[in-house]
């Protein structure tokens, strides 16, 4: 009978799904449920802007159900640059910079998202700087492959 007393307690659906994206994989299931605390769900409608190019960045996104369209204006026409499914996380430079959005996210269907607001960002940096670690440490390594897979155009030699 006292075994019964140090099982793990379950986990919810909602953690699981939360611990199975790169940006919370490294938490424990405490630090995930801490977390868990800060998140805030959100629901759009399809065509909804969820944030504009050139807004201040204040909040990581992370789609739980629908699709979200990434766009840049192109000389007055948007541009599609990736659309978000369920499981992706977009707009996660917000958390370490607040500079201006360098596109917009609007909602391509209706969509639910988790949103994880800076501010809040920063109370766990304050009250637990490992959690806010392992976060920001997982956002350096997303940013670091997507500058490893810019890929430069080779330059054209004219020859005269």
């Amino acid at each position: 009978m006292v075994l019964g007393l140090f099982r793990p307690k379950p986990v919810s659906p909602r953690l699981e799904r939360l611990h199975s994206l790169f940006l919370f994989v490294n938490l424990t299931p405490a630090e995930l449920a801490i977390v868990d605390g800060l998140l805030h769900e959100r629901d759009y409608c399809a065509d909804e802007v969820i944030f504009d190019e050139g807004e201040e960045g204040q909040a990581i996104y992370i789609v739980l159900e629908g699709r979200v369209a990434i766009r840049r204006d192109n000389d007055g026409e948007p541009m599609v640059l990736a659309e978000m499914e369920s499981g992706a996380v977009f707009g996660d430079v917000a958390l370490l910079n607040n500079a201006p959005r360098l596109a917009q996210a609007r909602a391509a269907t209706p969509c639910r998202l988790a949103v994880f607001f800076r501010e809040d960002f920063m109370v766990l940096l304050d009250t637990h700087a490992r959690i806010a670690s392992k976060i920001s440490l997982q956002i350096a390594r997303t940013l670091a492959n997507r500058l490893r897979d810019v890929r430069i155009a080779p330059q054209t030699t004219q020859h005269l």
